[in-house]
């Protein structure tokens, strides 16, 4: 479960904050719009031991599996030599 609080709740009520991190991650908003995330050291090590980058993030599921054929391009640009 995560929760939410505004920046300025979460200078005045620190102590707070650092509890509700141990129910999930709780999310700081500036202006309504979400900014930062106060997670838990058990939580943040647990994403840091993943070791997963952005591409493994992003991937898809067994993509492997994707027969996938790309042409040759031609009609690429040549390089034009001025001397």
């Amino acid at each position: 479960m995560s929760s939410t609080i505004s920046s300025r709740d979460f200078n005045q009520r620190v102590s707070q904050a650092k509890r509700a991190t141990l129910q999930g991650p709780v999310f700081i908003t500036d202006r309504g719009k979400p900014s930062h995330v106060l997670l838990s050291i058990e939580d943040y090590r647990n994403l840091a031991r993943q070791g997963k980058n952005i591409a493994d993030l992003l991937s898809m599921p067994d993509s492997e599996s994707i027969d996938l054929e790309i042409p040759r391009m031609t009609d690429l640009p040549q390089m034009v030599d001025f001397q």
